[in-house]
Parts: C-alpha cells; structure tokens; sequence
C-alpha cells in the first residue's frame, strides 16, 4: 500500500466516523471472520503495553498512597513526642513559677526594703555631713574670734 493509498484510506474512514449512522451498524470485527496476522498482532501489543501503563499507573498510585501513611505515621509519632515535650515544659514552668512565688519573690521584696533603708540612710547621711560642715564652719568661727 503506498502513501497516497493510505491517506485516502484514513481520509475515507474520517468520512465515515462523522456519519451518524455509524453508531446503528454492527462492528466490522467477527470472531468466526480470519483477521490479518499484523493487526491481530498489532492489536495485541497495544493491549499488553496498554496494561503495562494502567499497571504502572496503579503502582505508582499505591506507592504514593503508602508513602503518605508512612508520613501521617511519621507525623502522629513527631506530634505525640512534641506533645509529651510541651507537658513536661508546662510542669517546668509551673514549679518554676511555684519556686519564684515562694522562694525568690519574698526574698527581692527584702532586698527592695534594704534598698530603700539604705537610700533613708544615705539622705541622712548627706544630712548629716551638711549639718557637720555647718557646724564645723560655725566653730571655726568662734574659735576666730
């Protein structure tokens, strides 16, 4: 068959596959009728390769599919050891609180006391040093005179 056969043929078949008609014939394909070898052949190619890909295709969709239970597995896991990590955090910070209300809080409200004794102190210190510089200058005077 040369290529002008051919392209006539397949411009032939094109014609008939847009005529309506075509779906109330009964198919070209007998099981009794002898088919050519090539085609039969052909056919048969098509139809494993075909499987092949469909297969193929189930595969990799299965592997995906196990792929994301092994991450949901791998994720429940992570988020059950974070979840452990943030209680133990929480009864830290609880007792860490715990201790500062009762051991560390009172004791910076002592030191805040003494502070501010010891800035009472200090003014009357400066009191006392401007009343003992009045005085002395007071007593150099008399002894002046």
């Amino acid at each position: 068959m040369s290529k002008e056969d051919l392209s006539k043929s397949m411009k032939e078949e094109a014609r008939d596959c847009s005529d309506p008609a075509i779906f109330t014939r009964s198919s070209s394909f007998e099981m009794l009728d002898p088919h050519d070898p090539v085609i039969s052949r052909l056919a048969t190619q098509l139809f494993k390769k075909t499987n092949d890909y469909l297969q193929g295709e189930m595969s990799s969709g299965q592997e995906n599919y196990r792929l994301l239970e092994e991450i949901n597995r791998m994720a429940i896991t992570k988020f059950g050891d974070m979840r452990h990590l943030t209680v133990n955090l929480s009864k830290t910070l609880t007792e860490c609180i715990d201790m500062y209300d009762v051991a560390i809080k009172p004791m910076l409200q002592q030191i805040e006391e003494i502070d501010a004794q010891i800035e009472q102190l200090e003014a009357n210190v400066y009191r006392l040093d401007a009343y003992s510089k009045q005085l002395k200058t007071k007593f150099k005077e008399l002894i002046e005179q």
